[in-house]
């Protein structure tokens, strides 16, 4: 057998959050407002989007409203991935919207940390191979 080096598919994230990116963050003040604006027109932007969901799932939106800022303020102090969606879906909207009017606001908890169980299942085993067989958009 031939000593082949591995390949692997990896490739360090350019703007993945870290202490130092923090540390530079809170030392310059022009960066930290740019940062501050940045999350608070993205929070901003939230709002609407966050409403129009809630009707279409038949939600308070008050609910929605306290969801979204736990999101995102839980992915602040967690961190995400450059290209990660941390706000409402209307693909979540509509799949939540029967089984609101079916079985009640009661059970939306329940079946959103089941689907978060189910991706990490499929992360677990190794289902991001899949990912090729989907065409790239042109």
């Amino acid at each position: 057998m031939e000593n082949r080096p591995s390949i692997t598919c990896e490739q360090p994230m350019p703007n993945t959050p870290s202490s130092s990116s923090l540390l530079t963050t809170l030392q310059s003040p022009a960066l930290l407002t740019r940062e501050v604006l940045a999350g608070v027109i993205t929070a901003l932007a939230l709002i609407p989007e966050v409403i129009s969901f809630s009707v279409i799932a038949g939600v308070d939106p008050k609910v929605s409203l306290i969801a979204s800022v736990v999101l995102c303020l839980s992915m602040s102090f967690l961190g995400g991935r450059p290209a990660m969606v941390t706000a409402a879906a209307g693909s979540v909207a509509l799949v939540i919207g029967p089984m609101v009017h079916q079985h009640g606001v009661a059970y939306i908890l329940p079946a959103v940390v089941m689907a978060g169980i189910i991706q990490i299942l499929f992360a677990v085993c190794g289902m991001a191979k899949l990912m090729r067989f989907i065409p790239a958009s042109s």
